[in-house]
Order: structure tokens, then sequence, then C-alpha cells
């Protein structure tokens, strides 16, 4: 049994429908007595019909709800998007407040650089020189090759590519190649 005192205001983690905690952050908001964090990332994204702007939550399937369990957990459960609270058993365990306090002040500190609307931050991709990438736009679409350099300020890289016999340096726009996928740690 939890420690934790339902009829304080304390943060809970609530299951998300996929692909749609945005909506479920959007309903739990129209609830009195309900506060939302639902952070979410905002990226460019290369793929083979061009440069997209992509938003996904942090923590995708899931975000976090403040509220009394005593008296919103039904309301809450209930609300449109959620799938329900995060529970070990019978107990529906809180997140530590300096968790979510953590993660507003890293949320606020990244935003800073952008303009970014509500609980979302823009994030750029990490390329390293020698990294194995593939063109995915243009006339050298789907060839592959290490990169060489880098230019962030101009959103430009070169590319080592072998075509007609010999190598040759590319210099093609960032956002118009694929980049490696990295193992998860």
């Amino acid at each position: 049994m939890s420690s934790h005192d339902p009829t304080v205001a304390a943060w809970y983690c609530a299951r998300t429908q996929t692909k749609r905690e945005h909506i479920a952050a959007e309903h739990l908001k129209t609830l009195d007595g309900v506060e939302v964090f639902c952070p979410r990332i905002r990226y460019r994204k290369a793929t083979r019909r061009g440069k997209i702007w992509w938003m996904e939550p942090l923590f995708p399937g899931y975000l976090l709800v403040k509220f009394k369990l005593s008296e919103m957990e039904r309301a809450v459960t209930f609300s449109q998007g959620i799938r329900g609270l995060v529970r070990f058993g019978a107990d529906v365990p809180p997140v530590p407040e300096n968790l979510i306090e953590a993660l507003r002040t890293e949320v606020q500190l990244r935003k800073k650089a952008s303009d970014d609307p509500g609980d979302s931050f823009t994030v750029s991709p990490v390329l390293e020189i020698g990294e194995e990438v593939e063109i995915a736009t243009g006339p050298f679409q789907g060839m592959r090759g290490p990169v060489v350099s880098i230019t962030p300020g101009t959103e430009r890289v070169k590319i080592l590519l072998e075509f007609l016999g010999q190598p040759h340096r590319i210099d093609v726009d960032f956002f118009s190649i694929l980049l490696p996928r990295r193992p998860t740690p």
C-alpha cells in the first residue's frame, strides 16, 4: 500500500492512446483541479518527399497529470485519449514533484533558443564526420557515403560519394540526407 495521501494533489503518470498524447492533454486541461505536463520535441526530418517539421511527445504513450487522486481519478481515467493511470498492482504511485520541476526547467532552457509553443522545444540532429548517410532527395537519391565535413550555419554537409569510377565530395543540404540509425543505450 502506498504511503501517499490521495486527498493531496500529486503528479501521476497516465497512459494515452497511441499518438493521442496532445489530444488527451487538451481534454485533461479542461477539467478543474487538473494540471497537465506533456513535453513535446520538434525537429526537422528528411524524408523522400523532402524536409518536414515533425512533432512528437518526449514520452510517447504517456503524459504527466497533477490532481487529487481521491476526487479526480475517475474523471482523469475516463477522459478522451486516456487509457488509464500507471499502476503497480492496485497502487497508483505519484511521480516526485522534484522530477517534474527538473523536467520543466530543462524544457524551459531548451525553449529559450526558439519560439516553440506550449511545452514543446526544438532539437537539432547530431551528425559526426565519418558517419555513413544516405541521400534522400535529388539526383544522388539513394546513394550512400561518409560525411567529410559539416557547416552548421548554412545547414550543408559534404559527403564522399563513389560514382563514375572515382570518389567525389558532394555538397548537399543537411536535411536532404537520411541520418544513420544509432543503437539505443
